[in-house]
This record gives C-alpha cells, structure tokens and sequence, in this order.
C-alpha cells in the first residue's frame, strides 16, 4: 500500500530548467497566485497550449520558484554590516 505517487512520472522533464519552462512558471504565478503546487504545472501553460502546460512536477515548480524565481530573493553577496550583525547575532544566540 503506501502513499499515492505525487504525479505520474511518465513524460515529466528532469534535469536543467528552459528559459521558455522559467517564464511560464513566472507567468502563471504572477497571474493567478499560488494556490496549490500540484495543480500548477497542469495550468501554467499558455493560453495556446495549455494542454502542454509544465512537463515538471508540482514540487519541482514550488522548489524553482522558492530558490531561482522569486522577485524578492537578494542574490548579492551580504555587505559589511550585515556580516557584523550575523556575528553579533551569533555571539548571542550561538548555534541554535
């Protein structure tokens, strides 16, 4: 018995992600929001083809978002003053 597989692996693509692949997934969310990981890689085709739609799993849509995608993500390396508040922070805290 166990859990239900999370999608049909049958014609997922694995590997290195598309331009194309990035700016649908982008497309999508900024439309429509997040609602439910699973049910977006079904939708976030194009108008034209959404029948296509994402050829990734839901997790694979939800972990491109969270760690490449997101608007708010700082790329950059941390200033001067943010590696003094680290220290301080963790002279405090220490390793929690």
């Amino acid at each position: 018995m166990g859990r239900q597989p999370c999608c049909d692996k049958a014609g997922m693509r694995r590997g290195a992600w598309t331009a194309e692949e990035d700016q649908k997934l982008i497309n999508f969310i900024i439309n429509n929001g997040i609602h439910c990981w699973r049910l977006v890689p079904k939708l976030a085709g194009t108008y034209r083809t959404s029948a296509d739609g994402l050829m990734r799993c839901g997790k694979s849509c939800r972990l491109r978002w969270t760690n490449y995608l997101r608007p708010d993500l700082k790329r950059e390396a941390i200033s001067q003053e943010e590696e003094s508040r680290i220290i301080q922070l963790h002279s405090r805290l220490g390793n929690r």
